[in-house]
């Protein structure tokens, strides 16, 4: 198994009425040219987890740390409109922090982080990941 340092939350800049399944970001990922999907789980609007990546390989969802970390999208992160905003479900909510939680077990001394706090020049995942999951933070 790889060596985890980063356990790193997305969303997949998807607006309400729209879908994006792992099968969705699949293909999204390989018409870029790109391995196939880039996370290695997707947490959808009714709180189901889809696997992606299998752990064991590198994922491709965030440049400079996709080797040493594991990748979580949910679905959404755009409103009606197109704006960047926080737009999980109470599902989703209940759903990546279970998650998360079992992941930490897991890899306890990754740091869990939202993709904009490593490449601030994104919003992504719209919400404060560091703050909402403290109590799973390493020591």
């Amino acid at each position: 198994m790889r060596s985890i340092t980063l356990i790193i939350i997305h969303c997949s800049a998807v607006r309400p009425w729209q879908q994006s399944s792992a099968k969705d970001i699949d293909k999204w990922h390989k018409d870029k040219h790109w391995k196939g999907i880039g996370y290695h789980y997707v947490v959808r609007r009714d709180g189901s987890i889809e696997l992606g990546r299998p752990l064991e390989e590198p994922g491709a969802h965030c440049v400079g740390h996709n080797r040493y970390s594991i990748g979580i999208c949910y679905e959404g992160g755009l409103n009606a409109v197109g704006e960047e905003v926080d737009t999980r479900t109470p599902e989703q909510r209940v759903r990546l922090r279970e998650l998360v939680t079992q992941l930490h077990q897991r890899f306890p001394r990754a740091v869990i982080v939202g993709h904009h706090d490593l490449n601030p020049g994104k919003k992504c995942p719209c919400y404060n990941v560091v703050e909402e999951y403290r109590d799973l933070q390493p020591p």
